[in-house]
């Protein structure tokens, strides 16, 4: 992968995230972007991208949340309220399965 079409990449999931801010249920929020199948084999190359980077942001926080002596569910409740449009894109599409199996060319390379 070039750094051209990783940067395309994160630029594709950056308008992702801001059509969701507005309507996360909108059925056209995969719609009219070039270079989404190319770069992510489809709207669930996208999904696993987008549940990746929940999964590390996630994981990062709780790592210090150890520390902190906070809980799960209190570092869960923060990383949604820092990142509602990508946690309600997650919650409106199912990605658990998804995730379970995750395609070698929808994750960062």
């Amino acid at each position: 992968m070039t750094w051209a079409d990783q940067h395309a990449r994160t630029d594709i999931l950056h308008t992702i995230l801001d059509r969701a801010a507005r309507n996360p249920a909108d059925a056209r929020l995969f719609d009219d972007i070039p270079e989404l199948d190319r770069l992510f084999g489809g709207r669930e190359g996208v999904l696993l991208a987008l549940r990746h980077r929940w999964e590390n942001h996630l994981s990062v926080k709780l790592d210090h949340a150890l520390a902190e002596g906070k809980s799960a569910v209190e570092i869960f409740l923060e990383l949604s309220a820092e990142q509602p449009a990508l946690r309600a894109v997650l919650d409106a599409y199912d990605t658990d399965q998804l995730y379970q199996r995750p395609r070698t060319r929808a994750l960062a390379r």
